[in-house]
């Protein structure tokens, strides 16, 4: 699986690569190097209005950097005139991968989420649809991949465990990837320097990072960030998360150098311009809604970039199956009889013989779509 595009979805939360889109949030993709939309998303008073766009950050850079090089696109129009640079805005909510998990009185609400995203899928009159917003109110607890006070504290300890104090990562690369590297951002000098001093597994979320952010998305349009908008309006209700930081950091700190020139190899293997095409496609399935297609075209898409196929099915199986597992004995642990839990969880973590909605079909549940 692309471990860059991975990161950007799933990172939303946590560290979840770009393509990852879905897969992790805590990636570097969104917390890592920017102020997660969780931070900006929770603060906007209305569910899908359109907030400051918040100013990417690599880690360890001075408050207010914004990734090296990096321009974001024109902001967003404001909803009030009804229209967008592309046409008028969506009226309806985008469908989202929504499932419902039920084993005798306990019910499970599966969300798949982008950790970056469009504005365009969450209308400001209704941001989810009717079914999600009855689940969110019925739930009296909500799980993300990190709760928000892990949240708080990721970018310090990705910036620990991602960056060397002098310039590492061309040490650490075979030559030609190097060269490959240095290639892609030639003409971004300020990344270039940045990205001497990271580990080869953050470096390839910083490249995926810039893929997504060029593709227009934006973190506070992260689905968390939406939810987040909408749930923590209701009265007494928690949020929770389905692993620890360390939980999530280690899936990226204890792989092999293998495994992440793997990573940093396939965000390399494609133009930008097929990275921002992947990206879209991406977002164009989670629209419609299937989280087992999400998993067999993210699936299709690491076979054709893998340089090292075993490799590459390690690196899959550290930051995403790994994680999966974990992720449905914590939603067990949360939920109780008559007591349903919301879970919104990367979108790559959802569907395919080892993502989540399958795990809990082994465990007695049957899951039904939303």
């Amino acid at each position: 699986m692309s471990a860059a595009l991975a990161l950007a979805v799933a990172l939303g939360p946590s560290l979840d690569r770009p393509l990852r889109l879905a897969a992790m949030p805590g990636a570097p993709a969104s917390p890592a190097f920017m102020p997660r939309a969780f931070g900006a998303g929770a603060a906007a008073k209305t569910p899908g209005a359109n907030p400051p766009v918040p100013t990417p950050r690599l880690p360890g850079a001075p408050s207010g950097g914004g990734l090296p090089g990096f321009h974001s696109p024109p902001a967003v129009p404001s909803y009030a005139s009804g229209t967008t640079a592309g046409g008028p805005v969506r009226t309806q909510p985008a469908r989202m991968p929504f499932y419902v998990a039920t084993r005798g009185t306990t019910t499970l609400y599966l969300l798949g989420t982008l950790h970056v995203g469009d504005p365009v899928d969450y209308p400001p009159n209704q941001p989810f649809r009717k079914s999600i917003l009855a689940a969110l109110n019925a739930s009296p607890t909500l799980a993300l991949e990190l709760s928000p006070d892990d949240l708080l504290v990721s970018q310090d300890d990705v910036s620990k465990y991602g960056v060397c104090r002098r310039p590492c990562l061309e040490q650490m690369l075979p030559e030609p990837l190097w060269a490959k590297l240095a290639a892609r951002l030639r003409g971004n000098p300020e990344a270039l320097a940045e990205i001497r001093k990271m580990k080869p597994w953050l470096a390839s979320l910083l490249v995926e990072t810039y893929d997504s952010l060029s593709a227009g998305l934006q973190t506070e349009y992260g689905t968390e960030a939406q939810l987040q908008n909408v749930y923590l309006r209701l009265k007494g209700r928690r949020i929770v998360g389905l692993e620890t930081l360390g939980e999530q950091m280690r899936a990226f700190t204890n792989l092999n150098l293998a495994q992440q020139r793997e990573m940093l190899a396939q965000d390399l293997a494609q133009t930008p311009a097929q990275n921002l095409a992947d990206v879209q496609t991406l977002l164009r399935l989670w629209r419609v809604g299937d989280a087992d297609a999400i998993a067999a075209w993210e699936n299709a898409r690491t076979e054709k970039l893998a340089h090292d196929p075993r490799a590459a099915a390690s690196v899959d199986n550290r930051i995403v199956y790994e994680r999966n597992r974990r992720f449905v004995a914590r939603m067990q642990q949360y939920a109780g009889p008559n007591k349903p839990l919301f879970v919104a969880i990367g979108s790559l973590h959802l569907g395919g013989r080892k993502g989540v909605l399958q795990l809990l079909r082994q465990r007695g549940f049957t899951v039904d779509p939303g």
